[in-house]
């Protein structure tokens, strides 16, 4: 059988000495390409050791630019050095589903952290906004809250939660919290409310791309650590650097790259990564990237993306952003779903073409202003499984 002899030549000798280097979740000993970073963050976060309260600081640049590998990093070293000081630095990542998609949520998950709990559903939120002060107040303590994809509140939820969280010092008298937002959004802090803006970005450092000689850097010390000697072939790391480098300077799809391709590799039964495994690679990501971007969005996201299907699979292949509008709202009446306006779709559509998960040029339409022609760039295959998704999710199914 076929099947008895993919497990049999996975029994053999393994290229890889060490793949958990190349995941995402690895925490290497250097962070190569980021010392200027990491010492600005460093000198922010230091007064902490003192069990003085740190300015809250706001971190962003695009995804695969360091900004958690950073954070973690550092969180690990003042720990590290903190002695008997009563410090405590929490991590939570606001795109986690049924982890940060609400208010009552994220407060329930924070007050987890810290030793208690609460139902999942059923209280009102401000109680629960009162349990977690109870909670961090049991004793004093200076917390530093590390929120990654903060932006994510803020789709989900607005940015009321920011604001409260920013304004609870005022209502501790033994604890004192700050805060680290995480963003991949750059122009996340044009949107929210100003207010909030002004005690959340006390403190910015932004995180620029990598370009391809760092990527290649990286690359060379993970691969020495993952790889059995040569098996690397000539170009590999220049050509995952230099794809990497294209999609914004992003060190993870990099790396990814390379893994993937010696898994492509190994199951060919070969021992050498030659240039066509990047390739095959890259598809490969490529696919999963998007079906994991369509998963992990908000239902609203999801029902917007619904709506460009259905009206792709009417045989329409260019459509404008009202009728967009039109078929959501059905959508949302089927699912039982508040609707946003019209403006917000609008929005919703323009992250889609940043995704790429459509192509949207803005048209005129003379005295009647200006619409955006929409077009669905993801292929027929990604579609199925995209819908089959998003209709489990909204419960169509």
């Amino acid at each position: 059988m076929k099947v008895q002899k993919i497990f049999d030549s996975f029994m053999g000798d393994s290229i890889f000495k060490d793949k958990y280097v190349l995941q995402s979740n690895y925490t290497p000993q250097t962070i190569p390409h980021r010392d200027k970073e990491i010492e600005q963050i460093a000198s922010i976060l230091a007064p902490a050791l003192r069990q003085e309260k740190t300015s809250n600081l706001f971190v962003y640049g695009n995804t695969g630019t360091g900004k958690t590998l950073s954070i973690q990093y550092l969180k690990e070293e003042l720990l590290k050095r903190k002695d008997k000081s009563p410090l405590r630095i929490e991590y939570l990542n606001c795109k986690l589903r049924k982890v940060a998609d609400t208010e009552y949520r994220i407060l329930a998950e924070l007050i987890k952290k810290f030793g208690q709990e609460v139902p999942a559903t059923g209280l009102p939120t401000d109680q629960v906004y009162n349990k977690f002060i109870e909670v961090i107040e049991k004793e004093k303590q200076l917390i530093i809250l590390v929120l990654d994809e903060i932006d994510q509140i803020v789709k989900k939820m607005s940015d009321s939660f920011l604001y409260n969280l920013m304004r609870i010092n005022t209502e501790l008298s033994k604890t004192q919290l700050s805060v680290i937002g995480i963003s991949n959004d750059v122009t996340f802090l044009d949107n929210i409310d100003p207010r909030v803006r002004s005690s959340l970005s006390e403190e910015e450092i932004i995180f620029p791309p990598y370009n391809a000689l760092q990527l290649q850097d990286i690359l060379k010390n993970r691969a020495e650590i993952a790889f059995k000697k040569s098996v690397v072939g000539e170009g590999v790391i220049a050509k995952c650097a230099a794809i990497a480098a294209r999609e914004h300077g992003d060190a993870r799809r990099a790396l990814d790259l390379l893994r993937v391709a010696g898994e492509l590799t190994e199951r060919d039964n070969l021992n050498k990564i030659s240039l066509r495994y990047i390739d095959q690679a890259n598809e490969k990501i490529e696919k999963d990237k998007i079906l994991t971007i369509i998963e992990t969005e908000p239902k609203q996201f999801q029902a917007v993306l619904v709506a460009i299907i259905q009206l792709s699979e009417k045989n329409k292949e260019r459509f404008f952003t009202g009728e967009v509008y039109q078929v959501y709202q059905d959508v949302c009446k089927r699912a039982r779903m508040e609707m946003l306006t019209q403006r917000r779709i609008g929005d919703i559509i323009s992250e889609f073409d940043m995704l790429g998960l459509i192509n949207a040029s803005v048209i005129s339409k003379g005295r009647y202003g200006k619409t955006r022609e929409i077009r669905l760039a993801i292929s027929r295959q990604i579609i199925e499984k995209a819908k089959k998704i998003v209709n489990e999710s909204l419960g169509f199914v």
